[in-house]
């Protein structure tokens, strides 16, 4: 069996869509305990609690849901309902059997996501801003799922934040005039329990609303 540190940096080589689908759809029935649990994995909480002390309210896109942590998350603060999205049907399989959402949407978000425009009042994600996975080329189309108001709470990589531009991007559209409300919460990704080469990790949590 493949340790989580080999697995975590298997994760952030990935280079397509199609990697990812297949990589995730791999690791999908033992990554809560391989991952999640083995490295102790808090991100997810983290990110649930931004948008809740933020004001979030649902209904909530959950982006890149994977097997369903933040929406365990967030259900445990009272927050729904939430809708998961994932590139990977496998995880979202095993995000359903935690009876944490609504509905599940399996997309390519590179392709955008085929829900109607405006449905959301919260747009959440943890972990999918990341080496490996996906940069802030796929912002407007979270944006376009969301109803003006709606609040964000997006987590991105610290490093990764930085080499792919985020930050740039971040300015774009509040000049732009498409959010306001910027603000970032710089966040452990790990609990004490992590013993990866990654353990000391951060990610910002990016928060702001579209206007």
């Amino acid at each position: 069996m493949d340790t989580p540190k080999r697995k975590l940096s298997d994760a952030y080589a990935l280079k397509s869509p199609s990697d990812s689908r297949q990589f995730y759809g791999a690791w999908a029935d033992s990554y809560d305990s391989e991952f999640a649990a083995g490295e102790g994995y808090t991100l997810p909480e983290s990110v649930a609690r931004a948008f809740a002390d933020a004001g979030g309210q649902g209904p909530i896109l959950d982006v890149g849901a994977g097997t369903g942590l933040c929406g365990v998350a967030l259900r445990r603060l009272g927050l729904e309902p939430v809708d998961a999205t994932d590139i990977s049907p496998a995880m979202l399989g095993r995000a359903l059997r935690k009876d944490a959402y609504r509905d599940v949407i399996e997309a390519d978000l590179t392709e955008g996501i085929p829900v109607p425009r405006g449905v959301y009042r919260g747009v959440v994600s943890s972990g999918t801003f990341t080496h490996g996975h996906l940069g802030p080329e796929v912002l407007p189309a979270l944006l376009r799922t969301a109803a003006p108001g709606a609040q964000f709470a997006l987590s991105v990589n610290a490093r990764f934040f930085e080499t792919a531009g985020f930050d740039q991007v971040f300015k774009r559209l509040q000049n732009g005039q498409w959010i306001k409300d910027f603000s970032l919460e710089d966040v452990p990704i790990y609990g004490p329990a992590a013993r990866g080469p990654h353990r000391n990790d951060t990610a910002f949590i990016a928060l702001f609303h579209k206007v």
